[in-house]
């Protein structure tokens, strides 16, 4: 016996994601540029879709917004390709947000093994996901993400459950309208992307859509906890040479200084921080003196929860003191 209702058990005329494509009936017979042609024609129409949920994607990013200023954390759940999209979203914070790897959690149905291989029944349970949320300590602080484009996956709805009764905020993320999946979470984001150009095939436009949204989720998020200055990664994990390099690009964009690199590199030293942390980039602005620009950063550290050290910005090197205050050593 089943742990609860799945997918399997509504009837698959009434899945958008499973119903026939009136524009792909004759894919097998097209040429190779008509295929092309047929599929970008069709992925087109994702960004209204996903336009249609901005009310809901913004709803869900504030939800984040506070469980991170709380000590909480976001975690994903799915199965089968949703599964494998939310554990890409959250493994790519770290190197981006330069973020604990326990800050954003992607789970997918039956472990990490599903990501390279597909397992039946992995989304027939929903004691799983109360077990696999548990192993993290899942608490009333986190939000929780059920991704299941069907709507109805019993992975995902558990989870889902045992998230409300823990007090965390819960939100689900599908591809159809008015689904199960409706009835479990406190915000659905519903972008609605029709039938798919291969039958039933949701890692095509369903999977497109779902990565979009949790795009904005997690970079929405991180620009309202400060992770950002402007539209610069200055927070980054600086792990490789071309991450270096970006890392000073984020500084040289807005200072017109033409020694930069140079500046920077030796603020550095000076301040004892290891190159590698790239937080402290856009602090340096300060040392410009122009007025909007320290009105920027006091609203950048005011995110960051470092305004009673913007001061030492005016006191000393303003490279050096920049370097200092996200360093946590002024």
């Amino acid at each position: 016996m089943r742990d609860c209702i799945s997918d399997r058990d509504e009837p698959m005329n009434e899945l958008t994601t499973e119903t026939r494509n009136e524009r792909s009936t004759h894919l097998d017979s097209l040429s190779t540029i008509e295929i092309v042609e047929l599929m970008n024609s069709e992925d087109a129409l994702l960004a209204t879709a996903v336009a249609v949920e901005k009310q809901s994607i913004a709803q869900a990013i504030d939800a984040i917004v506070a469980s991170f200023q709380s000590g909480g954390r976001l975690f994903y759940i799915g199965a089968g390709t949703s599964g494998r999209l939310g554990v890409l979203d959250a493994s790519e914070c770290p190197p981006t947000f330069n973020t604990p790897a326990e800050m954003v959690v992607g789970i997918i149905a039956v472990g990490d093994g599903a990501l390279r291989r597909a397992i039946e029944g992995a989304e027939d349970s929903s004691t799983q996901t109360v077990e696999d949320l548990a192993k993290h300590q899942f608490s009333s602080r986190d939000t929780l993400i059920g991704i299941a484009s069907s709507g109805g996956t019993t992975y995902v709805l558990g989870g889902l459950d045992y998230a409300k009764q823990c007090g965390a905020v819960t939100v689900g993320l599908t591809c159809k309208a008015n689904s199960k999946l409706h009835q479990h979470a406190d915000i659905v984001i519903a972008p609605v992307v029709g039938p798919e150009v291969l039958s039933g095939s949701t890692r095509l436009k369903a999977g497109t859509a779902t990565k979009m949204v949790l795009n904005m989720l997690t970079t929405g998020a991180m620009v309202k906890i400060g992770k950002t200055y402007g539209n610069l990664m200055v927070d980054l994990r600086a792990s490789n040479n071309k991450l270096r390099l970006r890392s000073i690009s984020s500084v040289g964009f807005d200072v017109a200084l033409n020694t930069i690199g140079t500046t920077i590199r030796n603020a550095y030293a000076k301040a004892g921080i290891d190159f590698a942390t790239a937080e402290a980039a856009c602090l340096s602005i300060a040392g410009a003196g122009r007025a909007e620009e320290q009105k920027r950063v006091l609203h950048w550290c005011a995110l960051r929860g470092v305004a009673h050290k913007a001061k030492v910005v005016c006191v000393e090197d303003p490279a050096v003191g920049a370097l200092r205050i996200a360093g946590g050593m002024a």
